[in-house]
């Protein structure tokens, strides 16, 4: 791959197997979350994450860090298409 741009040695990295998906994730805080869902504490959504239950990322250390929740896991698992 000598004398190829950037570019095409990130396209070729990112090809076949590699392909990155165009399909984007939205994500929630606690509070966003259950906001969402009529009924629903943000002690339950910590719980559904805590259980693995929803799909969700951790951002930053300690108590300063904050939860993100996938939506569309979130919603499935109330339509009853649990995780």
């Amino acid at each position: 791959m000598a004398g190829t741009s950037i570019l095409s040695a990130v396209s070729y990295c990112f090809s076949g197997v590699y392909r990155m998906s165009a399909d984007k994730v939205e994500m929630l805080t606690i509070k966003e979350s259950a906001a969402l869902v009529s009924g629903l504490s943000e002690h339950t959504v910590r719980q559904l994450v805590k259980q693995g239950k929803v799909k969700s990322v951790r951002t930053g250390e300690g108590r300063n860090g904050k939860i993100l929740v996938n939506k569309a896991d979130l919603i499935a698992y109330f339509n009853g298409k649990g995780v």
